[in-house]
């Protein structure tokens, strides 16, 4: 079954920006045999991913990803079914992101900013309006 999964963390301090290249470039190997798809945003402070493909895989995926030590306070935000596909032929998108970028740069509406306030406390959240809300990070 198609589904999705969205979660928070923190990040450890003891990440460095070369260990997001680590990352991304292991996400990016690993995903495509897995036919994962995503997105990760990423601040000093703040991780949020956005995973989606088969529910045994992903969750397969969240157990790793609990326990990588570049972050803590995983919290699992929204999990569910999907229909389609988000991010079909990324294996992991990526993109950092600041309070100003949210602000500024991001077209977002009122609503959109009470969501990501939501999702960057962890909160639970429905699917399709953090898929919505992450496809506007990655299009504008």
């Amino acid at each position: 079954m198609l589904s999705q999964l969205v979660y928070v963390s923190n990040r450890q301090v003891t990440c460095p920006e070369a260990e997001i290249e680590k990352i991304l470039a292991s996400c990016r190997k690993k995903n495509a045999s897995l036919d994962i798809t995503g997105v990760l945003l990423y601040s000093p402070t703040r991780f949020i991913q956005y995973l989606e493909g088969d529910a045994k895989e992903i969750l397969r995926l969240y157990d790793r990803i609990k326990t990588d030590p570049r972050h803590r306070q995983v919290r699992l935000v929204s999990y569910g079914s999907i229909q389609n596909r988000a991010f079909p032929s990324w294996q992991m998108a990526t993109k950092e992101i600041s309070q100003i970028e949210l602000t500024f740069r991001t077209n977002v509406s009122s609503p959109d900013r009470q969501t990501f306030k939501r999702l960057l406390s962890g909160q639970e959240q429905s699917g399709s309006q953090v898929q919505l809300l992450l496809k506007k990070f990655f299009t504008s």
